[in-house]
């Protein structure tokens, strides 16, 4: 398992522990070139995905000591795209995410387990 396939994972136990909703890590690393891997989650509201942000930015700070190179999307809250360089993390509200279908789009990507992501 690669040092991002580990901070993805746990973006993904962070999103979860929010009660982030339909949460997959996509590994898009061969697909597209740019970046390793997509975290995608959503929320039924905006209050909700601030604090999925919130948490998954706490937990990669202490447990694995990176911050995102940027953050788009706080303003209105309905897609939070948190940029980590060979990461990208997708928190929507759940209409915005059935709107745009990342997962569609990225259907060849492989899927990670995360589930068992219980950082050291």
């Amino acid at each position: 398992m690669t040092d991002t396939t580990t901070k993805s994972r746990l973006a993904a136990r962070a999103a979860h522990d929010k009660k982030g909703e339909d949460i997959l890590v996509l590994d898009v690393g061969d697909i597209i070139g740019i970046v390793d891997s997509f975290v995608i989650t959503s929320a039924t509201n905006t209050r909700q995905v601030r604090t999925i942000v919130e948490e998954i930015e706490k937990q990669l700070r202490e447990r694995a000591e990176v911050k995102p190179r940027s953050v788009e999307g706080l303003d209105d809250a309905s897609w939070v795209l948190l940029d980590y360089g060979d990461f990208v993390v997708h928190v929507f509200l759940a209409a915005t995410r059935e709107f745009y279908g990342l997962e569609r789009l990225w259907a060849d990507a492989a899927r990670v387990a995360w589930q068992d992501a219980h950082a050291s």
